[in-house]
Protein backbone atom coordinates (compact mmCIF):
# COMPACT_ATOMS: atom_id res chain seq x y z
CA UNK A 1 0.00 0.00 0.00
CA UNK A 2 1.53 3.57 -0.76
CA UNK A 3 2.01 5.60 1.50
CA UNK A 4 0.94 9.36 1.71
CA UNK A 5 4.57 10.77 0.90
CA UNK A 6 4.73 8.73 -2.40
CA UNK A 7 0.64 9.38 -3.03
CA UNK A 8 1.92 13.27 -2.57
CA UNK A 9 4.89 12.31 -5.03
CA UNK A 10 2.63 11.22 -7.31
CA UNK A 11 0.74 13.72 -7.67
CA UNK A 12 3.20 16.03 -8.00
CA UNK A 13 4.48 14.40 -10.81
CA UNK A 14 1.24 14.83 -12.53
CA UNK A 15 1.17 18.21 -11.78
CA UNK A 16 4.30 18.85 -13.47
CA UNK A 17 6.23 20.15 -10.46
CA UNK A 18 9.91 19.38 -9.39
CA UNK A 19 10.63 16.15 -8.05
CA UNK A 20 11.51 16.51 -4.44
CA UNK A 21 9.00 19.60 -4.35
CA UNK A 22 7.07 20.28 -0.89
CA UNK A 23 3.96 21.95 -0.41
CA UNK A 24 2.38 24.36 -3.31
CA UNK A 25 4.58 24.96 -6.32
CA UNK A 26 6.34 28.03 -7.39
CA UNK A 27 5.04 31.25 -8.76
CA UNK A 28 6.60 30.13 -11.32
CA UNK A 29 5.37 27.15 -12.19
CA UNK A 30 2.04 27.88 -11.08
CA UNK A 31 2.05 30.67 -14.28
CA UNK A 32 0.33 28.15 -16.51
CA UNK A 33 -2.36 27.01 -14.40
CA UNK A 34 -5.79 28.24 -14.50
CA UNK A 35 -7.65 29.20 -10.92
CA UNK A 36 -9.49 25.98 -11.82
CA UNK A 37 -6.25 23.53 -12.20
CA UNK A 38 -4.86 25.00 -8.91
CA UNK A 39 -7.80 24.73 -6.97
CA UNK A 40 -7.83 20.91 -8.39
CA UNK A 41 -4.29 20.63 -7.47
CA UNK A 42 -4.85 21.86 -3.93
CA UNK A 43 -8.19 18.91 -3.82
CA UNK A 44 -5.99 16.52 -4.91
CA UNK A 45 -3.23 16.96 -2.69
CA UNK A 46 -6.02 16.84 0.11
CA UNK A 47 -6.99 13.68 -0.78
CA UNK A 48 -3.71 12.25 -1.35
CA UNK A 49 -2.64 13.09 2.86
CA UNK A 50 -6.37 11.44 3.33
CA UNK A 51 -5.72 8.32 1.46
CA UNK A 52 -5.68 6.34 3.88
CA UNK A 53 -8.94 7.32 5.24
CA UNK A 54 -7.94 7.26 8.78
CA UNK A 55 -10.08 8.30 11.45
CA UNK A 56 -9.67 8.65 15.73
CA UNK A 57 -12.17 6.77 17.02
CA UNK A 58 -13.44 10.23 18.51
CA UNK A 59 -14.59 11.39 15.61
CA UNK A 60 -16.79 7.81 14.18
CA UNK A 61 -17.63 6.77 17.86
CA UNK A 62 -18.88 7.50 21.72
CA UNK A 63 -18.65 6.49 24.90
CA UNK A 64 -21.55 4.73 26.06
CA UNK A 65 -22.95 7.42 29.59
CA UNK A 66 -20.72 10.16 28.46
CA UNK A 67 -23.66 11.97 25.87
CA UNK A 68 -25.21 14.34 26.60
CA UNK A 69 -28.47 14.82 28.40
CA UNK A 70 -31.50 17.06 26.71
CA UNK A 71 -33.47 19.21 28.76
CA UNK A 72 -36.75 21.05 28.78
CA UNK A 73 -38.95 23.77 30.52
CA UNK A 74 -41.92 26.42 29.96
CA UNK A 75 -41.52 29.93 31.60
CA UNK A 76 -42.19 33.41 31.04
CA UNK A 77 -39.95 36.58 29.55
CA UNK A 78 -40.41 39.76 30.90
CA UNK A 79 -40.18 43.38 29.84
CA UNK A 80 -40.55 43.33 26.48
CA UNK A 81 -41.65 46.97 24.58
CA UNK A 82 -45.07 45.81 23.63
CA UNK A 83 -43.62 42.86 21.96
CA UNK A 84 -45.28 40.73 23.77
CA UNK A 85 -48.07 38.26 23.40
CA UNK A 86 -50.73 40.46 25.16
CA UNK A 87 -54.50 38.80 25.81
CA UNK A 88 -54.22 36.70 22.44
CA UNK A 89 -52.34 33.78 24.38
CA UNK A 90 -54.20 32.47 26.87
CA UNK A 91 -51.68 30.04 28.56
CA UNK A 92 -49.50 33.25 28.45
CA UNK A 93 -52.48 34.97 30.80
CA UNK A 94 -53.01 31.83 32.79
CA UNK A 95 -48.96 31.87 33.46
CA UNK A 96 -48.92 36.03 34.81
CA UNK A 97 -51.89 34.83 37.25
CA UNK A 98 -50.26 32.32 38.43
CA UNK A 99 -47.26 33.85 38.69
CA UNK A 100 -48.85 36.53 40.71
CA UNK A 101 -50.59 34.81 42.61
CA UNK A 102 -47.32 33.27 44.53
CA UNK A 103 -46.35 36.53 45.56
CA UNK A 104 -49.77 36.82 46.88
CA UNK A 105 -51.26 38.78 44.40
CA UNK A 106 -54.71 38.30 43.60
CA UNK A 107 -55.98 39.49 40.07
CA UNK A 108 -59.04 39.43 37.40
CA UNK A 109 -57.77 37.50 34.77
CA UNK A 110 -59.63 40.05 32.48
CA UNK A 111 -57.80 42.69 33.94
CA UNK A 112 -54.11 41.35 32.91
CA UNK A 113 -52.98 42.85 29.92
CA UNK A 114 -49.55 41.52 29.12
CA UNK A 115 -48.30 43.08 26.25
CA UNK A 116 -44.34 42.83 27.71
CA UNK A 117 -44.83 39.03 28.92
CA UNK A 118 -43.85 36.54 26.72
CA UNK A 119 -44.53 32.40 27.09
CA UNK A 120 -41.19 30.70 25.59
CA UNK A 121 -40.26 27.11 26.12
CA UNK A 122 -36.61 27.04 27.25
CA UNK A 123 -33.80 24.39 26.01
CA UNK A 124 -30.66 23.23 27.11
CA UNK A 125 -28.30 20.38 27.24
CA UNK A 126 -26.19 19.12 29.92
CA UNK A 127 -23.72 17.40 29.91
CA UNK A 128 -22.71 13.92 31.15
CA UNK A 129 -20.40 15.09 34.10
CA UNK A 130 -21.50 18.61 35.14
CA UNK A 131 -21.24 19.11 38.76
CA UNK A 132 -24.01 21.08 40.70
CA UNK A 133 -23.33 24.91 40.45
CA UNK A 134 -21.75 24.64 36.55
CA UNK A 135 -22.90 27.35 34.23
CA UNK A 136 -24.43 26.42 30.54
CA UNK A 137 -25.99 28.63 27.98
CA UNK A 138 -30.14 27.80 27.53
CA UNK A 139 -31.89 28.94 24.43
CA UNK A 140 -35.52 30.66 24.42
CA UNK A 141 -37.89 30.16 22.02
CA UNK A 142 -41.27 31.98 21.74
CA UNK A 143 -44.19 30.16 22.16
CA UNK A 144 -47.26 32.70 21.84
CA UNK A 145 -48.15 35.74 19.40
CA UNK A 146 -44.75 37.85 20.52
CA UNK A 147 -43.38 39.91 17.92
CA UNK A 148 -40.06 40.29 19.22
CA UNK A 149 -37.96 38.38 22.49
CA UNK A 150 -35.48 42.00 22.45
CA UNK A 151 -34.65 43.11 25.40
CA UNK A 152 -37.04 40.71 27.59
CA UNK A 153 -35.64 39.00 31.03
CA UNK A 154 -35.94 35.32 31.81
CA UNK A 155 -37.72 34.53 34.85
CA UNK A 156 -37.06 31.30 36.98
CA UNK A 157 -37.16 28.65 34.84
CA UNK A 158 -37.14 24.81 35.68
CA UNK A 159 -35.51 22.87 33.52
CA UNK A 160 -36.53 18.95 33.72
CA UNK A 161 -35.34 15.81 31.46
CA UNK A 162 -37.76 13.84 29.63
CA UNK A 163 -39.21 11.79 32.95
CA UNK A 164 -40.45 15.25 34.30
CA UNK A 165 -39.75 14.93 37.65
CA UNK A 166 -36.33 15.88 38.34
CA UNK A 167 -35.34 19.29 38.38
CA UNK A 168 -32.27 19.62 36.49
CA UNK A 169 -31.16 22.70 35.79
CA UNK A 170 -32.85 26.45 36.62
CA UNK A 171 -32.67 28.95 34.33
CA UNK A 172 -32.82 32.39 34.66
CA UNK A 173 -30.89 36.10 33.05
CA UNK A 174 -31.17 38.63 30.06
CA UNK A 175 -32.36 36.89 26.68
CA UNK A 176 -29.96 37.91 23.60
CA UNK A 177 -31.15 38.01 20.21
CA UNK A 178 -28.45 38.73 18.28
CA UNK A 179 -30.62 41.26 16.36
CA UNK A 180 -33.52 43.94 16.56
CA UNK A 181 -36.96 44.43 15.46
CA UNK A 182 -38.67 47.85 15.54
CA UNK A 183 -41.86 49.12 13.73
CA UNK A 184 -43.52 52.19 13.92
CA UNK A 185 -46.36 53.94 10.91
CA UNK A 186 -47.13 50.96 9.32
CA UNK A 187 -43.06 50.63 8.58
CA UNK A 188 -40.54 47.83 10.33
CA UNK A 189 -37.15 47.32 9.92
CA UNK A 190 -35.69 43.92 11.44
CA UNK A 191 -32.13 42.39 11.38
CA UNK A 192 -31.80 38.41 12.37
CA UNK A 193 -34.54 36.29 13.94
CA UNK A 194 -36.40 37.85 16.83
CA UNK A 195 -38.53 35.12 18.17
CA UNK A 196 -35.53 32.61 19.49
CA UNK A 197 -32.57 33.89 21.52
CA UNK A 198 -30.10 32.59 24.10
CA UNK A 199 -29.22 33.34 27.87
CA UNK A 200 -25.83 33.02 28.11
CA UNK A 201 -24.52 31.11 31.43
CA UNK A 202 -28.11 31.58 32.10
CA UNK A 203 -28.63 28.16 33.48
CA UNK A 204 -26.87 26.81 36.73
CA UNK A 205 -26.74 22.87 37.41
CA UNK A 206 -28.77 21.49 40.35
CA UNK A 207 -28.42 17.76 40.20
CA UNK A 208 -25.81 16.56 37.98
CA UNK A 209 -26.67 13.93 34.84
CA UNK A 210 -24.97 10.91 36.39
CA UNK A 211 -23.35 9.93 33.76
CA UNK A 212 -20.55 6.78 33.87
CA UNK A 213 -17.56 5.44 31.65
CA UNK A 214 -17.79 2.02 33.27
CA UNK A 215 -20.74 -0.30 32.25
CA UNK A 216 -20.52 -3.47 34.45
CA UNK A 217 -16.70 -2.62 34.44
CA UNK A 218 -16.10 -2.10 30.90
CA UNK A 219 -16.18 0.79 28.54
CA UNK A 220 -18.57 0.74 25.57
CA UNK A 221 -17.85 2.30 22.39
CA UNK A 222 -21.06 3.26 19.94
CA UNK A 223 -20.29 3.87 16.36
CA UNK A 224 -21.92 6.55 14.70
CA UNK A 225 -22.48 4.86 11.60
CA UNK A 226 -22.80 1.02 12.44
CA UNK A 227 -20.50 -1.42 10.24
CA UNK A 228 -19.58 -4.83 11.61
CA UNK A 229 -15.88 -4.52 9.44
CA UNK A 230 -15.37 -1.03 11.32
CA UNK A 231 -16.46 -2.80 14.47
CA UNK A 232 -14.12 -5.56 13.59
CA UNK A 233 -11.24 -2.99 13.31
CA UNK A 234 -11.59 -1.12 15.98
CA UNK A 235 -12.11 -3.78 18.40
CA UNK A 236 -8.35 -5.38 17.00
CA UNK A 237 -6.81 -1.57 17.03
CA UNK A 238 -7.58 -1.48 20.64
CA UNK A 239 -6.04 -4.86 22.02
CA UNK A 240 -2.61 -3.91 19.82
CA UNK A 241 -2.46 -0.89 21.72
CA UNK A 242 -3.19 -2.21 25.05
CA UNK A 243 -1.06 -5.58 24.57
CA UNK A 244 -3.74 -7.87 25.46
CA UNK A 245 -7.49 -8.65 24.08
CA UNK A 246 -9.19 -7.06 26.44
CA UNK A 247 -11.96 -5.16 23.52
CA UNK A 248 -14.82 -6.91 21.81
CA UNK A 249 -17.27 -6.08 19.02
CA UNK A 250 -20.52 -7.31 20.01
CA UNK A 251 -21.86 -6.33 16.94
CA UNK A 252 -21.73 -3.28 13.86
CA UNK A 253 -22.74 -1.10 16.66
CA UNK A 254 -20.72 -1.30 19.66
CA UNK A 255 -17.20 -2.14 21.14
CA UNK A 256 -16.68 -3.58 24.26
CA UNK A 257 -13.79 -3.06 26.37
CA UNK A 258 -13.05 -4.50 29.23
CA UNK A 259 -11.11 -2.77 32.22
CA UNK A 260 -8.82 -4.15 34.47
CA UNK A 261 -9.41 -3.73 38.38
CA UNK A 262 -6.18 -1.98 38.83
CA UNK A 263 -8.00 1.10 36.31
CA UNK A 264 -11.30 1.56 37.33
CA UNK A 265 -10.60 4.30 39.57
CA UNK A 266 -9.71 7.72 39.42
CA UNK A 267 -6.97 8.68 36.84
CA UNK A 268 -6.14 5.54 35.16
CA UNK A 269 -9.39 5.10 33.79
CA UNK A 270 -9.53 8.35 32.31
CA UNK A 271 -6.42 7.65 30.79
CA UNK A 272 -7.02 4.23 29.53
CA UNK A 273 -10.15 5.99 27.73
CA UNK A 274 -8.38 8.91 26.28
CA UNK A 275 -5.91 6.23 24.62
CA UNK A 276 -8.79 4.15 23.14
CA UNK A 277 -10.84 7.52 21.77
CA UNK A 278 -7.03 8.74 20.23
CA UNK A 279 -6.80 5.77 18.39
CA UNK A 280 -7.12 5.88 14.11
CA UNK A 281 -8.64 3.10 12.49
CA UNK A 282 -9.96 3.10 8.80
CA UNK A 283 -13.37 3.18 8.96
CA UNK A 284 -15.72 1.03 6.15
CA UNK A 285 -17.75 2.95 4.33
CA UNK A 286 -21.11 1.72 2.37
CA UNK A 287 -21.42 2.63 -0.67
CA UNK A 288 -23.26 5.55 -1.61
CA UNK A 289 -24.30 8.23 -3.85
CA UNK A 290 -27.04 10.86 -2.36
CA UNK A 291 -28.57 13.58 -4.78
CA UNK A 292 -30.81 16.68 -3.81
CA UNK A 293 -32.93 16.98 -6.68
CA UNK A 294 -33.83 20.32 -5.58
CA UNK A 295 -30.05 21.82 -5.81
CA UNK A 296 -28.83 19.74 -8.47
CA UNK A 297 -25.78 18.08 -6.21
CA UNK A 298 -24.59 14.98 -6.09
CA UNK A 299 -21.82 13.74 -3.78
CA UNK A 300 -20.41 10.46 -4.90
CA UNK A 301 -18.92 8.17 -2.10
CA UNK A 302 -15.51 6.67 -2.37
CA UNK A 303 -16.71 3.12 -2.37
CA UNK A 304 -18.72 3.43 -5.67
CA UNK A 305 -18.08 1.05 -8.49
CA UNK A 306 -19.33 0.91 -12.18
CA UNK A 307 -19.75 -2.14 -14.18
CA UNK A 308 -18.85 -1.92 -17.73
CA UNK A 309 -22.03 0.20 -19.33
CA UNK A 310 -22.88 1.99 -22.60
CA UNK A 311 -24.31 5.20 -22.08
CA UNK A 312 -26.09 7.40 -24.61
CA UNK A 313 -27.26 10.87 -23.66
CA UNK A 314 -28.88 14.01 -25.97
CA UNK A 315 -31.08 16.94 -25.68
CA UNK A 316 -34.19 16.96 -27.62
CA UNK A 317 -35.54 20.74 -27.54
CA UNK A 318 -38.90 22.15 -29.19
CA UNK A 319 -39.28 26.12 -29.27
CA UNK A 320 -42.64 27.41 -30.08
CA UNK A 321 -42.94 30.98 -31.17
CA UNK A 322 -46.45 32.19 -32.02
CA UNK A 323 -47.07 36.54 -33.04
CA UNK A 324 -50.14 38.13 -34.20
CA UNK A 325 -50.43 39.97 -37.59
CA UNK A 326 -52.96 42.58 -38.08
CA UNK A 327 -54.70 43.21 -42.27
CA UNK A 328 -56.73 46.25 -42.63
CA UNK A 329 -59.44 46.47 -45.28
CA UNK A 330 -58.98 50.07 -47.13
CA UNK A 331 -62.68 49.91 -48.29
CA UNK A 332 -64.47 48.84 -45.49
CA UNK A 333 -62.00 49.35 -42.63
CA UNK A 334 -62.37 46.14 -41.02
CA UNK A 335 -59.16 44.92 -39.66
CA UNK A 336 -58.72 41.29 -38.70
CA UNK A 337 -55.93 39.66 -36.65
CA UNK A 338 -54.06 36.60 -38.00
CA UNK A 339 -52.04 34.54 -35.32
CA UNK A 340 -48.96 32.90 -36.68
CA UNK A 341 -47.31 29.37 -35.15
CA UNK A 342 -43.43 28.62 -35.39
CA UNK A 343 -42.28 25.29 -34.47
CA UNK A 344 -38.61 24.90 -34.35
CA UNK A 345 -37.29 21.51 -32.90
CA UNK A 346 -33.62 21.21 -32.36
CA UNK A 347 -31.45 18.35 -30.91
CA UNK A 348 -27.90 17.66 -29.55
CA UNK A 349 -25.72 15.19 -31.38
CA UNK A 350 -25.71 12.26 -28.91
CA UNK A 351 -23.00 9.99 -28.59
CA UNK A 352 -22.89 6.12 -27.24
CA UNK A 353 -20.54 5.95 -24.60
CA UNK A 354 -18.89 3.02 -23.36
CA UNK A 355 -17.79 3.01 -19.95
CA UNK A 356 -15.56 0.51 -18.20
CA UNK A 357 -15.60 -0.41 -14.59
CA UNK A 358 -14.44 1.65 -12.89
CA UNK A 359 -12.77 0.64 -9.53
CA UNK A 360 -13.08 4.24 -7.63
CA UNK A 361 -14.61 7.31 -7.90
CA UNK A 362 -12.16 9.29 -9.82
CA UNK A 363 -12.65 6.61 -12.01
CA UNK A 364 -16.41 7.62 -12.00
CA UNK A 365 -15.87 11.07 -11.96
CA UNK A 366 -13.89 11.04 -15.35
CA UNK A 367 -16.22 8.89 -17.28
CA UNK A 368 -18.90 11.46 -16.02
CA UNK A 369 -17.28 14.35 -16.90
CA UNK A 370 -16.60 12.22 -20.57
CA UNK A 371 -20.17 12.97 -21.21
CA UNK A 372 -20.31 16.38 -20.90
CA UNK A 373 -23.38 16.67 -19.18
CA UNK A 374 -25.15 19.17 -16.57
CA UNK A 375 -25.88 17.94 -12.59
CA UNK A 376 -29.59 17.89 -13.36
CA UNK A 377 -28.46 15.31 -16.21
CA UNK A 378 -25.84 13.51 -14.08
CA UNK A 379 -28.54 12.72 -11.63
CA UNK A 380 -30.72 11.06 -14.26
CA UNK A 381 -27.55 9.12 -15.50
CA UNK A 382 -27.13 7.82 -11.95
CA UNK A 383 -30.90 6.83 -11.45
CA UNK A 384 -30.54 4.75 -15.13
CA UNK A 385 -27.36 3.43 -14.28
CA UNK A 386 -29.06 2.24 -10.67
CA UNK A 387 -31.57 0.82 -12.86
CA UNK A 388 -29.34 -0.72 -15.37
CA UNK A 389 -27.52 -2.57 -12.28
CA UNK A 390 -24.27 -1.27 -13.59
CA UNK A 391 -24.54 1.33 -10.11
CA UNK A 392 -22.83 -0.38 -7.60
CA UNK A 393 -23.85 1.57 -4.74
CA UNK A 394 -26.84 2.57 -2.88
CA UNK A 395 -28.70 5.83 -4.21
CA UNK A 396 -30.45 8.37 -2.01
CA UNK A 397 -32.27 10.75 -3.49
CA UNK A 398 -32.87 13.73 -0.43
Amino acid sequence: MKTSAHLLQSQQKRAGWPSGSRGLPSTANRAGHSPRATLVLLALLLFAGLAHGAARLKEIAAFQGAGERDLIGYGLVVGLDGTGDGNRSAFTLRSVENMLRRFGIQLDPGTIKPKNVAAVMVTAKLGAFARPGDRLDVTVSSLGDASSLMGGVLLMTPLTDQGGEVVRVRAQGPVSIGGFNFASGGSSIRQNYTLVGRVPEGGMVEKEAGGSLLHDGALVLTLNSPDFTTALRAARAINSALGEALATAVDGAQIRVQVPEESRQGTRLVEMASLVENLEIEPDLQAKVVINERTGTVVVGRQVRLMPVAVAHGNLSVIIKSQQNAAGDPYTGFVSAERQDEITVSSDEAHLIVLDGMADVNGVARALNTLGVSPRDIISIFQLLKEAGALQAELVII
